[in-house]
């Protein structure tokens, strides 16, 4: 006979219930299976097991912050209509107090294993699926130490004040943090959001990247007929469009597109404003 933490784990895969669910559904039909199988669905919590399956392509990014930390959250649904929901949107919020709650830097995983309610992340997660009707995906957790960092934020298509289907998020150091220097945080965060760029500078950018760029690049070169003695010369101009596109400080700035980033961020330089880092989560 099996034990009844095996009929437990049994049950949660068929189902994709929480535990306890399953263990008091179990311990209403005599650990009978099926019928604890049949309890479940009659409740509507064995949704989760026959929809985690499907296709969650629409969803919602959140950003959450206290004094500690600062949080960007991205939970996927199967539509948009799910996501615009009050349901949702508490969700997620839920999710994102959650983080601050814990207060450290944890990544997806561990998330998921927190202890929430009287289960795990996890299982409220399964809860939500059989309540909303549709899968329901962590699909990205970034969470920041704020030491002696600053932060900036935008959101794109918002459905909250702190929720949208694209975030953007810088970390800059400044000797004054100040009203200008705000706006012009502000700014980098729409032109990442904007522009989408993969690295702050060349330097940062995949090195795999740029030998699958050069590869393909240098191939056309040659294909095109090019005499073979001026190949690396286009192909360097060629790399050094692809960087200008790619990268952060090389890109024009969206505001003066005679200006690259790093021109406009060297206007700023008697407050010493460094730009160490940019997230970007969007759907």
């Amino acid at each position: 006979m099996s034990s009844i933490t095996e009929l437990i784990k049994e049950l949660r895969e068929k189902t994709g219930a929480g535990f306890l669910d399953c263990k008091k559904s179990l311990e209403d039909n005599n650990n009978n299976i099926e019928k604890s199988i049949e309890t479940l669905r009659k409740k509507g919590l064995a949704k989760a097991s026959k929809k985690s399956d499907r296709a969650a392509i629409e969803g919602a990014v959140g950003f959450y912050s206290n004094e500690n930390i600062t949080a960007l959250i991205k939970v996927n649904s199967e539509t948009d209509f799910a996501a615009k929901s009050d349901t949702f949107l508490d969700f997620l919020d839920s999710l994102g107090n959650l983080v601050l709650e814990n207060n450290t830097n944890i990544d997806k995983e561990q998330f998921l294993k927190l202890q929430f309610q009287k289960g795990t992340v996890q299982d409220y997660f399964n809860s939500m699926i059989a309540k909303i009707g549709e899968n329901l995906i962590l699909n990205d957790l970034v969470i920041k130490n704020k030491k002696n960092s600053n932060y900036s934020f935008y959101i794109h298509n918002s459905y909250r004040i702190n929720i949208g289907k694209i975030i953007s998020l810088v970390e800059y150091s400044t000797v004054d943090n100040n009203a200008e220097i705000e706006a012009l945080s502000k700014n980098l965060c729409m032109h990442i959001a904007a522009m989408k760029p993969e690295s702050i500078d060349i330097d940062d950018l995949d090195k795999n990247l740029i030998n699958k760029e050069e590869k393909i690049q240098k191939e056309l070169i040659l294909n095109s007929g090019k005499p073979s003695n001026i190949v690396e010369k286009i192909l360097a101009g060629k790399m050094k469009k692809y960087f200008s596109e790619v990268t952060l400080l090389n890109q024009s700035y969206i505001l003066d597109q005679d200006k690259t980033v790093r021109d406009i961020i060297n206007q700023y330089s008697k407050y010493k404003y460094n730009l160490i880092s940019f997230d970007l989560i969007n759907l």
